[in-house]
């Protein structure tokens, strides 16, 4: 009857739960019930019928009862892994007719029932792997036919019945590894195509398994023996049927696989040739491994990798036996490097699984001897390259896994892509993550030129055949090559565990506000620079930089530094370059720059310095350049050295300026005379040491000082730090200030007696170490709360004498300070809030996240909490991920150990800590043709220019399609296989036949006449009296006698004579007769140029115009009694006279002149005084001389590299390098050519391509450089302005352009005609001639020809004309100022020679961006056109 009861109460509880409800502690999804590690013991009630996936894993589990499953007709997943199970009911399973897979793994099981599974006819996957099952009765799986992949790894079966898997006849995988079979009934395996044995003993009951795998060649070639010894290694395939003998008491021997006398490692377990490490927290493969050892077992747990088992089985499909001894699993772990030699001699393991370790490097040789390995699976480890040749010794290597590493993708990893794409066998999907521009690309699918390296990884080469450790980059900095990018990651500390390969470390633009000598830099061997610009630095800690011996470049620009010491700087010995500009450092003494003898450049500049110790710059031995501009200087006595020594010194300083008083300000202070350099008394040297002297109003013995009787109202200042006695009896202090204590010392003795102290602060003689008696009686002390510290330090020591009283609170009144017991002073004003929170909690605001604090009658609270937070005091984030923190689309997930964390994975196109940046694809993109990049997400789209399409731009439109035709004035678009081709109409030439071809180049015009350009022709303007077309009519008789004054070849040198308002005018440089040499060029080889015959006579004015880059040089010396010279110095112009027995006198300007222009210097010589004037600005005169300048005939000039000046530290007798134009003296233009020939060093003309004022320069060889003016301009340099001749742009072709006013007209030649003589009067025998590039002509005797156009050939001027010699790749430069900038890679260039007057041009460019450094150590980006392919064209006009 109880039975019956029993079954009812069942019925009715299934019958009551509702039939898509969701049991307790469980969640539902649609027909997905989830009840994962929830803790149940029992299989929970209330199960949905409608469930197809049911996950019970990761609990309590111990039995499966007949109805637990009762009415779940619908299932079609069940788990039930990780649980305790012993007992399965049977019958269990009895309604899951559509079950498909069950996973009972890792449970207790130590039975079978028999027709566990018969009701469950469509199960295809059964996991029974990791239990304590024994044996497999032969009705174990009879019903499920269907199943496929059948798991019994791990447990312990000795026995397997006849015919247990003979129903199994779809079985494909069937695993028994890791159990204690010795033998295996033949009749267990006839139907199935695979195996998946144990350890094989070989002894005659094996004896059928070598046959049988004969027969299945290259099923399992690799099935070897464990036992008898004497067969221990053997392939089982390979050992004669006669081999497999029992004999005698060998039939009783134990059949282990494990050999004798094996050790196993500390920490790890040993049974059954089963080596388990597993939960140990290894990072290291444990040593002395037993050698016959069938599987080693390393795994943490699921949690470490969540997929390790699915992909433990996934392996198993692709593998159609596991032998024993040839395989080895060590995923999970936490191993970093694998030992020299760990896998030597296993030369017949087939499967290895090293992922989810934390593996950074592998030696060249680690798997040498591992010929047969099939599968590798390096998962999920920290590798970020691997060693070429690796993988060359695993020849049988079918499956290979890499995924999940953070590999950087450059030119030592361009072997793996290779590799990869001639063996297609990575079947995870590695993937780079460095660069950025290759993150996320499939390794195998990149291209090998992408493979490239910046300069800075060499140290991978390096170390291929070794490890090297400590790779990984600091979290959530960016790691390239050797460089580390830690900036603008607002980082208050700088990062620990920095790779040791670091070379540049980037830590700009934080929030670091003190540098600790944490010993960071320790374990950099290889540093070169550290970046701290633009943080919040306060201070630098000494012993910071310790261990930074090697750092060459220390930047801390735009920090807070108000002080700065040698210690500071402790550990810098190699140090090159220091840069403490923008800060607020507002003196700099003797000590500041201790320890730099290296520092070769250092800037100062923009800080707050008004004066400098003498001799701050002693200890920087190697300086060579520093920066002090922009600084509050006071030029006052204290600052007098620096004047001297910025005079002396050969450190370029950048012309500091006073700015105090007002008198100097703006004046450099090497310009300030010494008298002016001075003190009133009142100044104070903030910079120089202190000297220990007595404060103001007292009086000072030895190391006793008295302020008694002073009236004073504060602590007097400037107390000598050996005082040992101060005596301040009977002053007024109101109040006591306790900051000078920090530096007294040496006090032994200590009154503040008779004053008007009446409470003291906490501490305020923690720094008097010596300090031995302390009087402070008549003082007017309030012994409260807040004077309690005191009594208790007096009484510890005794050091007051019991004279001090209080005086309040009242009942305080006249207690001994010494005495009273410190229970008395107490604070009675507001009541203390952690006393009031004993019964109003709310007072301390104990609720967190800004939670609500609810206070109750019972004196506690509540906090009610916001959104996302519980706990007590709301102190406990639910979920981090509630806000959705992650933005584009981003999955968000929980920080595994670390409550209130989380992660964000971002999809394809975005990154950053929140997937918030999109970064640009256009980085790096493939648009060819001069099309422009748009960024995308992930990807980058390129609009393509006229007459080209397809995703890359890549495919060329048909150019002659209309709309696309890029020819121009009615020629004839032609197609050709590559591009296109422009017949122009007569007298149009060009590519697009753009150009009006100048038809006066080939003129005939006669007699001086004018030839003015028309279209396809010319017209000859005849001059007065002449006429015919080509002006070949001479005027009458009469006329004759008027010739042109040209005739007379008036102009010298090759000039051009031009008939001025009737006037012969030649069109040279400079002159009336081009008969003078007005340019010159020096090459700076101490060479120099004598004015002969120059007229020298007072006043003088000297002029001349200079072009040059260079800091120094002599450009002008005039040799008499009193010397005087004008040098190039530092960049700007130095006028010198030195006059014997007086010190030299001297003079700068303002002006830098070394940016490569053309300069106007201007010397004048009037009376007393002496004044230089540079392009035009305000003259700067000497002043009053010691004795006017001589000049008279005996006065020599010299000019370029000659000075006579006396010897001095700042007069480096250089030669001048650069250009001198245009000399004068007193107006008269001087010729420099009588001086030139034969001279080594100088050459004619100016080969400076930074002198034309206007257009473009072209460099010439020795011939020097020409300035191709633009319209409306010309002259040498072309800094002449024209006007314009209506004439200059016509568009006449075949004819002379003829003025008419603003307009004109076309004068056409013979056999054209037309508006602009652009339409030819073809001949009748050039009919049916076709000229393809040119005309057809008739030759003298009648017979037609193709006369070509410019750089064509051929019968039909049919061939194009080509560039003479390769393209050729060069460094581009660029002078700006102070400073000379080179590209860092090489710039495709056209060669400059074309045939028949043509210039070599791009035919097609690609716009690129590229980078140039300077020599300031900056650096910049520009873009640009650079060529792609070359072509003959029209030159530029």
């Amino acid at each position: 009857m109880s039975k019956y009861w029993g079954t009812v109460a069942v019925l009715c509880g299934l019958l009551c739960c509702a039939v898509n409800g969701c049991p307790h502690k469980c969640s539902c999804s649609g027909s997905h019930v989830d009840c994962q590690g929830q803790g149940f013991r029992t299989v929970p009630r209330g199960i949905p019928r409608n469930a197809e996936r049911l996950d019970l894993d990761r609990n309590n589990i111990t039995r499966i009862t007949k109805v637990d499953f009762s009415g779940l007709k619908n299932l079609r997943v069940l788990h039930l892994e990780n649980n305790q199970i012993s007992v399965i009911e049977r019958g269990a399973f009895q309604d899951l007719k559509q079950l498909e897979r069950i996973r009972l793994n890792r449970n207790r099981l130590q039975v079978l029932p028999e027709l566990l599974f018969q009701s469950t006819p469509k199960l295809g996957r059964l996991d029974l792997s990791e239990n304590q099952i024994q044996a497999v009765p032969r009705k174990a799986f009879r019903g499920i036919t269907a199943v496929k992949n059948l798991q019994l790894d791990s447990n312990h079966i000795s026995c397997i019945e006849d015919g247990a898997f003979r129903a199994l006849r779809d079985l494909e995988i069937l695993t028994l590894n890791n159990n204690n079979i010795t033998l295996i009934p033949l009749s267990s395996f006839n139907h199935m195509s695979f195996l998946s044995p144990s350890c094989l003993h070989c002894d005659c009951h094996l004896s059928w398994l070598s046959d049988w795998l004969r027969q299945r060649r290259g099923l399992a070639p690799f099935t070897q023996c464990m036992a008898p010894a004497h067969m221990r290694g053997l392939n089982v395939p390979d050992v004669q049927k006669r081999e497999f003998v029992c004999t005698g008491p060998a039939q009783m021997e134990p059949r282990s696989c494990a050999p004798q006398a094996s050790i196993c490692p500390a920490a790890c377990t040993c049974n059954s040739n089963i080596v388990d490490c597993r939960k140990k927290g290894l990072t290291e493969i444990p040593a002395n491994l037993p050698e016959g050892i069938v599987e080693m077992y390393g795994f943490l747990s699921s949690k470490s990798f969540p997929s390790l088992f699915t992909l433990w089985i996934d392996l198993l499909f692709s593998i159609y036996i596991v032998s024993v001894c040839i395989y080895r699993v060590l995923y999970g772990n936490k191993i970093a490097e694998i030992p020299k030699g760990l896998f030597d001699g296993l030369v017949s393991l087939q499967l290895l699984l090293l992922n989810a370790n934390k593996i950074n490097c592998l030696r060249v040789n680690t798997f040498k001897d591992l010929q047969n390995l099939n599968l590798l699976s390096l998962y999920d480890n920290k590798l970020q390259t691997i060693s070429k040749g690796l993988f060359t010794p695993l020849r049988a290597i079918k499956t290979l896994h890499l995924a999940q590493n953070p590999f950087m993708c450059d030119c030592h990893l361009k072997w793996l892509a290779d590799y990869l794409f001639d063996n297609p066998i990575e079947t995870s999907g590695a993937r780079c993550s460095h660069p950025r521009r290759l993150a996320n690309k499939r390794i195998s699918q990149v291209k090998g030129k992408k493979f490239r390296c910046t300069g800075a990884e060499d140290y991978r080469s390096r170390l291929s055949g070794e490890c090297f450790q400590d790779l990984v980059c600091p979290e959530r900095c960016r790691c390239e090559g050797t460089v580390v990018d830690c900036s603008n990651l607002k980082l208050t500390k700088i990062p620990p565990h920095l790779p040791e390969h670091t070379s540049d470390l980037r830590l700009n633009d934080n929030e670091i506000s003190v540098l600790e000598a944490t010993g960071a830099f320790k374990k950099l061997p290889n540093l070169r620079k550290i970046n701290l610009s633009n943080n919040k630095l306060r201070d630098i800690r000494e012993g910071a930089f310790d261990g930074a011996g090697g750092v060459l470049e220390l930047l801390l620009t735009g920090n807070k530094l108000q002080t700065v010491s040698g210690r500071m700087f402790k550990g810098l010995s190699g140090l090159k370059t220091l840069m403490l500009r923008s800060n607020q450092i507002s003196c700099v003494d003797n000590a500041t720059f201790t320890g730099l003898s290296s520092v070769r450049l250092l800037s100062l500049y923009d800080n707050r310095i008004s004066t400098i110790a003498p001799g701050a710059f002693n200890t920087l031995h190697s300086l060579s350049t520093i920066n002090l501009l922009s600084n509050p200087y006071v030029c006052d006595c204290h600052l007098a050295w620096l004047g001297l020594w910025l005079k002396k010194t050969r450190v370029v300083s950048g012309n500091p300026r006073c700015q105090k008083p007002a008198f100097l300000k703006e004046i450099p202070i090497q310009d300030v005379a010494m008298p002016d350099f001075s003190c009133d008394g009142i100044e104070e040297n903030i910079c120089l040491p202190s000297v220990p002297r007595c404060p103001d109003s007292c009086s000072c013995s030895d190391t006793v000082v008295r302020c008694s009787n002073r009236g004073l109202r504060l602590l007097p200042k400037g107390i000598p730090k050996d005082t040992t006695e101060l005596v301040e009896n009977n002053g007024t202090n109101s109040q006591s200030s306790m900051l000078f204590f920090i530096s007294l010392l040496f006090f032994s003795f200590r009154t503040l007696h008779g004053n008007d102290l009446s409470t003291i602060p906490e501490g305020a003689f923690s720094h008097l170490t010596s300090l031995s008696h302390l009087a402070l009686g008549a003082n007017p002390l309030y012994c409260d709360c807040e004077l309690r510290w005191l009594s208790q330090w007096v009484k510890a020591g005794f050091k007051e004498p019991g004279i001090a009283r209080c005086t309040g609170p009242p009942d305080m009144a006249d207690r001994l300070l010494l005495t009273t017991p410190l229970s008395q002073f107490q604070c009675k004003g507001p009541v203390d809030l952690n006393l009031m929170s004993k019964c109003a909690p709310c007072l301390t605001s104990p609720c967190q996240n800004n939670g609500t604090c609810v206070s109750d009658i019972t004196g506690s609270y509540h906090c009610t909490c916001p959104f996302g937070y519980k706990g007590h005091n709301c102190e406990i984030p639910i979920n981090a991920c509630i806000s959705l923190p992650c933005v584009n689309g981003g999955t968000c997930h929980l920080t595994p150990g670390l409550d209130g964390h989380y992660s964000c994975v971002c999809p394809p196109g975005y990154e950053g800590q929140q997937c918030e940046m999109n970064p640009d694809d256009c980085e790096d993109n493939d648009c060819e043709n001069n099309s422009t990049c748009v960024d995308g997400i992930n990807n980058y789209t390129c609009v393509c220019p006229p007459n080209y399409r397809g995703d890359l731009c890549e495919e060329v439109i048909d150019p002659c399609l209309p709309g696309f035709d890029l020819c121009q004035h009615d020629s004839k678009c032609v197609p050709l296989s590559k591009g296109y081709r422009c017949e122009c109409l007569p007298g149009y030439v060009g590519q697009h036949c753009e150009q009006d071809y100048n038809d006066c180049l080939e003129n005939k015009c006669q007699h001086g006449a004018e030839c003015n350009d028309a279209i396809n022709g010319y017209t000859c303007v005849c001059k007065e009296g002449f006429s015919g077309l080509f002006c070949e009519t001479p005027p009458p008789m009469i006329l004759l006698q008027k010739t042109s004054p040209c005739d007379q070849s008036y102009c010298q040198n090759g000039a051009q004579c031009l008939i001025v308002e009737g006037e012969p005018v030649c069109r040279c440089p400079t002159g009336s007769k081009c008969h003078k040499m007005v340019t010159v060029h020096f090459l700076g080889k101490d060479t120099y140029l004598e004015l002969s015959g120059a007229k020298i006579r007072p006043p003088m004015h000297i002029s001349l115009q200079i072009a040059t880059d260079k800091d120094n040089g002599i450009l002008l010396y005039k040799e008499d009694h009193d010397p005087l010279a004008l040098e190039l110095y530092q960049g700007h112009i130095r006028l010198i006279y030195d006059v014997a027995k007086y010190p030299p006198t001297t003079v700068y300007s303002v002006e830098s002149v070394n940016d490569g222009l053309f300069h106007t210097v201007e010397v004048l010589i009037q009376n007393q005084t002496l004044s230089l004037v540079v392009d035009k600005g305000a003259p700067k005169s000497l002043g009053k001389l010691p004795r006017p300048p001589a000049v008279d005939h005996n006065t020599q000039l010299y000019i370029g590299g000659k000075t006579g000046l006396r010897p001095g530290p700042d007069r480096p007798f250089q030669s001048f390098n650069g250009c001198i134009h245009d000399v004068r003296l007193n107006g008269e233009l001087q010729d420099l050519g009588s001086g030139v020939a034969g001279v080594e060093g100088i050459l004619p003309g100016c080969h400076s391509c930074g002198v034309c004022a206007h257009g473009a320069c072209r460099q010439r060889g020795e011939a020097g450089v020409t300035c191709e003016c633009p319209t409306g301009h010309s002259g040498p340099l072309c800094e002449e302005t024209t006007s314009q001749s209506p004439c200059q742009n016509s568009r006449c072709v075949h004819g002379v352009c003829v003025p008419k006013g603003s307009s004109y007209s076309c004068s056409c030649a013979d056999g054209y005609s037309g508006q602009f003589c652009d339409r030819r009067e073809e001949s009748v025998v050039c009919k049916g001639m076709h000229c393809m590039h040119g005309e057809c002509r008739v030759t003298e005797s009648g017979e037609p020809f193709c006369h070509c156009q410019s750089g064509y050939s051929g019968p039909a001027c049919e061939i194009e004309p080509t560039c003479q010699g390769e393209m050729v790749r060069e460094l581009l430069k660029r002078n700006m100022g102070h400073k000379n900038c080179t590209s860092t890679s090489k710039i495709p260039r056209c060669p400059s020679t074309c045939r028949s007057g043509l210039c070599c041009a791009p035919t097609k460019s690609r716009r690129r961006k590229v980078s140039f450094k300077c020599s300031d150590g900056s650096s910049f980006s520009e873009e640009m056109e650079t060529a792609v392919e070359c072509g003959c064209t029209k030159c530029p006009l």
